[in-house]
């Protein structure tokens, strides 16, 4: 019988003899006792019975006896054998040497070092190796083997086989830690030329059409060093044939991967921005504004997300280069036929950069596309070639001459006295809105005040307005006898202009040489004689001031272009005129 067999027979009858002896305990407790009540001829009978049983019980103890013995002794006899090799469950650095002896160990490390070569196993299906002459690779013993053997118990072998004993014997295997190091940093995997290092996920450029996703994170093959060096020196000391590096956790790893619920999140906020379209209505021009600008105007930290202020103000400082109008040089056939070039005046579409920057901003984050107009703070009558519409005051100053159309049909034709050029008082040309109308208005100076019926000012403090003190009108009476800057009308004119013109709508001054006049028109408001009105002022109430002016586009320039309409030459003070006229 082999050793094995002898371990597995004890091992049987330690289990029956523990067995027959737990039945034993079980039929002790359930016999029943003897009662003084029973009759003398039973008393007889368990007598029989009980001298019985008591043989029995003799020969099951003797059985378990020498049961008990031929264990012991096949225990014992098992333990001998573990006076000179290893307990059953003893692992060395790794492997089970159950049952050998230390020469047995030494034998299989030499033989095993002898053609010893390390398989080491790469990403991407690559392999390399390392051999043991490559690293001087020996067997190495200095008793570690005979000492545990010599600790232990062979009679705990059963205890052993159950639980088990490891040990790590460092002088078992050596090699050269140097010529290893320089073989490790020699493999393929290890040059840097090619190494690709690993990439997080992350959010994508935007793409038109598209928006963003979220790029997966690329694994690369770069190692660490440390971790390379210390899994393949375990394995050569363990005599492993190959190894993987993969497995082995040697690898550098994303930091940020695609599931990475924060990164999923940036990319829908992204998303949410650069969904929105928004399409500016100009007259039937349309300026649409969508993700393909807006995604350039996204910060982002990795983590929140906001949009660039300057990026939004630039954009609407375009429109308003592109849209506006104010302070622009406007055509306008004139009444005569011919066309001149207005290039002084406010009048003009102007957005309110700031508001609009603001309204803007809002809309981008609220996700919602829409159409609109921007905020302006000045309108116009038409977004089209004109922006004065067809509706507008039109003043001849060289011809002291107007002409109110309104919906395209002349309202009102009629002489007028402008500013005296005598006196510097000239009335400035220029395209400008009307900034308010009232009735009944005072116009006061210095030692004076003048009622008029129809106060319309229009450029400061110059206006239109009825002159009853005034029997002429038209010719060259602006010369030496005109205004302080306004267009003194026949009372008729002026209310018929009143009645039907209002705050914003364009007065259109222009000169234009070849066609002056030299009579003038009777009025029969007051009689022919009757001297000019004192020099009057206008009501105390002013204009607002611009809010703003866009940068590209200076407030009236101090010279502008020279057109037909501009032919009268005036000193800066002529042009920007008295500040009040009557």
């Amino acid at each position: 019988m082999t050793l094995e067999e002898r371990e597995k027979k004890a091992e049987e009858i330690l289990e029956k003899v523990n067995r027959r002896k737990q039945e034993e305990i079980k039929t002790e407790g359930k016999r029943p006792q003897s009662g003084t009540e029973e009759s003398s001829s039973k008393t007889s009978k368990s007598r029989k019975k009980r001298s019985f049983s008591g043989r029995a019980m003799a020969l099951t103890a003797g059985i378990l006896a020498a049961g008990i013995a031929v264990a012991a002794g096949a225990y014992f006899f098992i333990g001998s054998r573990y006076r000179t090799s290893f307990l059953p469950g003893t692992i060395i650095n790794g492997a089970d040497v159950s049952g050998m002896t230390a020469d047995e160990v030494k034998e299989l490390i030499s033989d095993g070092i002898s053609s010893y070569t390390l398989t080491v196993k790469e990403r991407g299906d690559q392999t390399e190796t390392i051999t043991k002459d490559e690293i001087n690779l020996k067997p190495e013993f200095d008793g570690s083997l005979e000492r545990i053997i010599d600790e232990q118990d062979p009679n705990r072998w059963l205890m052993a086989k159950l639980s088990g004993n490891s040990y790590e014997i460092e002088t078992m295997i050596s090699y050269d830690e140097a010529l290893l190091n320089e073989k490790i940093q020699t493999l393929n995997c290890m040059n840097e030329e090619n190494v690709m290092k690993p990439t997080d996920a992350r959010v994508s450029d935007y793409m038109p059409g598209q928006g963003y996703t979220v790029v997966p994170e690329e694994e690369g093959n770069e190692l660490n060093p440390d971790i390379v060096k210390s899994k393949i020196g375990v394995a050569i000391q363990n005599l492993k044939p190959e190894i993987s590096l993969e497995e082995e956790g040697c690898y550098k790893e994303p930091t940020v991967r695609a599931d990475d619920e924060r990164l999923k999140s940036l990319a829908d906020s992204m998303n949410a921005y650069v969904n929105v379209t928004v399409t500016y209505k100009f007259g039937d021009q349309r300026e649409v504004l969508n993700g393909d600008i807006i995604h350039e105007w996204l910060v982002t930290d990795g983590t929140n997300i906001d949009i660039s202020l300057d990026g939004v103000k630039d954009f609407v400082q375009m429109l308003a280069t592109k849209y506006n109008t104010a302070y622009r040089a406007k055509t306008l056939k004139t009444s005569y036929g011919q066309t001149v070039t207005i290039s002084r005046g406010n009048y003009g579409w102007r957005i309110n950069q700031a508001a609009e920057v603001e309204q803007l901003m809002a809309i981008i984050r609220s996700g919602e596309s829409q159409e609109r107009e921007p905020v302006y703070s000045q309108t116009a009558a038409s977004h089209g070639e004109n922006d004065y519409g067809n509706t507008y005051v039109e003043i001849n100053l060289t011809a002291q001459h107007l002409f109110f159309y309104k919906d395209g049909n002349l309202l009102v034709e009629s002489d007028f006295v402008s500013g005296n050029v005598a006196k510097g008082y000239t009335t400035p040309p220029g395209a400008y809105p009307l900034t308010y109308k009232e009735r009944n208005a005072t116009l006061k100076g210095q030692g004076y005040s003048s009622p008029v019926s129809y106060w319309m000012p229009f450029n400061g403090g110059i206006g239109m307005h009825d002159a009853n003190w005034r029997s002429s009108f038209g010719g060259n009476i602006y010369k030496t006898n005109g205004s302080h800057g306004c267009i003194n009308l026949p009372p008729a004119a002026a209310k018929t202009i009143y009645e039907n013109i209002s705050k914003g709508m364009p007065v259109l001054c222009y000169n234009l040489g070849g066609t002056e006049k030299k009579g003038s028109s009777q009025t029969s408001a007051k009689p022919a004689e009757t001297p000019a009105a004192p020099p009057e002022t206008a009501p105390q109430e002013q204009p607002p001031v611009p809010e703003e002016t866009p940068a590209a586009q200076p407030t009236e320039p101090s010279k502008a272009p020279s057109g037909p309409g501009d032919e009268v030459g005036m000193t800066k003070e002529q042009q920007n005129g008295p500040g009040v006229g009557m």
